[in-house]
């Protein structure tokens, strides 16, 4: 397959942690620990190798700055000799509610949403909020409610189904049928968040309770969304003290991601590996 036949799109706004993913996944890589490993030299780390000075260090990589928009190029192989030269962006999350905002998508962001066969979003449940309406509330509740002086605002759900919306649009793709491409996948970050009756349960069970609306939706337009868990670091880390076992273990002992069944994993790869896999067989079929 050409390079514009095995990329990734990578999207997530602003707090879901796509800087902590890429730079554990680019340390995974780099030690050959997973189904993914490096299989030659990748170019522009210094936005990851940044952050994972900061991991070493046992404390959380920095924010990333709104205009940063970096492609990072990974050649990588599996264990089956699947190759490909994952395009990993480094971009401020911002950008992402820009684009839902302002209904317009920049060039470099139009290139990429086109080239991609697979599209893998990064949603913080925990940062999203559903607002009050027909699908949460009693009809007859909302209907004698007060709505004077009420800010009207869009819900996260909506701004999320409206972003793939209109990525969808750019690619010109149909939907009169389920999507077989771009494949999607969805990780739901920060998964060591969750409340402890939502940590040992499925991804798509979670993502249907927390987001219904949302969760229909990809469910609906997609043949077979991937929904997956990911605590990028295991654990949280704050800025102002080192994480101690970070430093005697290493960032790499931490980490994982629930498969769909609800097992963890502490394969960081399975997800890029997974989505891979799937445009492969496509490509071959």
């Amino acid at each position: 397959m050409s390079d514009s036949e095995n990329s990734i799109l990578l999207i997530g706004e602003s707090g879901v942690g796509k800087t902590h993913y890429g730079a554990q996944l680019l340390n995974r890589l780099m030690n050959g620990v997973g189904k993914l490993r490096m299989d030659g030299a990748a170019t522009n780390l210094e936005p990851f190798e940044s952050a994972m000075g900061r991991l070493n260090e046992g404390r959380p990589a920095d924010h990333t700055p709104t205009t940063t928009y970096v492609d990072s190029l990974w050649p990588i192989s599996d264990e089956s000799g699947l190759k490909a030269e994952l395009v990993w962006p480094d971009y401020g999350g911002e950008q992402i509610k820009a684009m839902s905002s302002t209904r317009r998508i920049p060039a470099a962001w139009r290139d990429r949403v086109v080239s991609s066969p697979a599209w893998l979003l990064l949603v913080r449940l925990q940062q999203t909020r559903v607002s009050e309406d027909i699908f949460s509330r009693p009809l007859s509740d909302i209907t004698g409610a007060s709505v004077d002086n009420r800010e009207v605002q869009v819900s996260d759900q909506a701004r999320l189904i409206e972003l793939l919306q209109m990525l969808i649009c750019i690619r010109n793709e149909s939907t009169t049928r389920p999507l077989a491409s771009p494949r999607l996948g969805v990780l739901l970050s920060c998964w060591d968040e969750l409340g402890a009756d939502e940590l040992e349960q499925p991804p798509a069970k979670v993502l249907e309770r927390r987001l219904p609306m949302f969760s229909n939706f990809i469910h609906s337009i997609w043949a077979e969304p991937l929904v997956l868990g990911l605590s990028a670091l295991g654990r949280t880390l704050t800025p102002n003290n080192s994480d101690m076992d970070y430093i005697a273990q290493g960032p790499e002992h931490f980490g994982y991601v629930v498969l769909p069944n609800g097992q963890r994993t502490p394969d960081l790869t399975q997800p890029i590996q997974s989505l891979l896999m799937a445009s492969a067989l496509k490509v071959a079929g």
